[in-house]
C-alpha cells in the first residue's frame, strides 16, 4: 500500500491508457447485460471505467488511498478503500475482475481470499485473475509479489470444488516498456 500511495501519479500515468480490450472479451461474454462487476484492486480505475461505459454496474475498490482518489476522479464513480482480505459480500456479483491485484496477496492467504471471492459471486458468476508468471514469492521496489504458474493454480483450485477453470492463458505485459509474462485465469462458480 505504501508503494502505491507514494507512487500513485506515476502508476496511474503508466496504466490508465493501457488497452485491455482483448482481455475483457472472454470475461464479459459470461456476464449478463448490465450485470454487476466488482473491480477488485482497481488501481487507476481504467477497467472499471471501461465496464461502466459498456453499461455494466460496477463496484470498484482498492487498498491505496491515493489510487482511490485517482480512480474516483477518472471514473466519476465512488471507489471504496478496502483490501481483498476484507471482502465479505455474499452472492452479490456476476463477475469479479482482479487484474494484477491478487499478485499482492500473501501466498498462504490465497486460498482464503479465493473462498471470499467465491462467496461474493452469484451462482454461475465468473472471475478473472492475473498474476505475474512464475513460481516464487519476491519483493521488488518495496512491493511483495506472489507469482503463479499453471501447476500452482491447479493446486489452488483443487481446494475449491465450487469453481471450474474455464480458461488460462499467458500474455505479455501490455505496457510498451515491459516484457513480463502474465498468467491470466478465468474461473466460473458452478453452483
Amino acid at each position: 500500500m505504501q508503494y502505491y500511495n507514494e507512487n500513485a501519479e506515476a502508476f496511474f500515468n503508466s496504466t490508465y491508457k493501457v488497452n485491455m480490450a482483448a482481455l475483457y472479451v472472454p470475461f464479459l461474454e459470461r456476464i449478463p447485460k448490465h450485470g454487476h462487476i466488482l473491480d477488485l484492486g482497481c488501481g487507476s480505475g481504467r477497467d472499471s471505467l471501461a465496464f461502466k461505459q459498456l453499461g455494466y454496474t460496477v463496484t470498484a475498490m482498492d487498498v491505496s488511498a491515493e489510487l482511490v482518489k485517482k480512480a474516483t476522479q477518472l471514473m466519476g464513480l465512488e471507489v471504496q478503500q478496502r483490501s481483498f482480505y476484507d471482502l465479505n459480500e455474499i452472492d452479490q456479483y456476476h463477475g469479479i475482475w482482479a487484474c494484477a491485484s491478487l499478485l499482492h496477496c500473501e501466498r498462504h492467504r490465497l486460498d482464503n481470499v479465493l473462498s471470499k471471492l467465491t462467496d461474493a459471486l452469484k451462482s454461475h458468476g465468473v472471475m478473472y485473475l492475473s498474476f505475474k508468471y512464475g513460481d516464487s514469492d519476491r519483493e521488488k521496489d518495496g512491493r511483495k509479489f506472489t507469482d503463479l504458474n499453471e501447476d500452482q493454480l491447479s493446486v489452488l483450485l483443487n481446494h475449491h470444488t465450487k469453481l471450474q477453470l474455464v480458461k488460462q492463458w499467458i500474455t505479455v505485459d501490455q505496457r510498451p516498456d515491459r516484457e513480463e509474462l502474465w498468467l491470466n485465469v478465468l474461473i466460473q462458480k458452478m453452483i
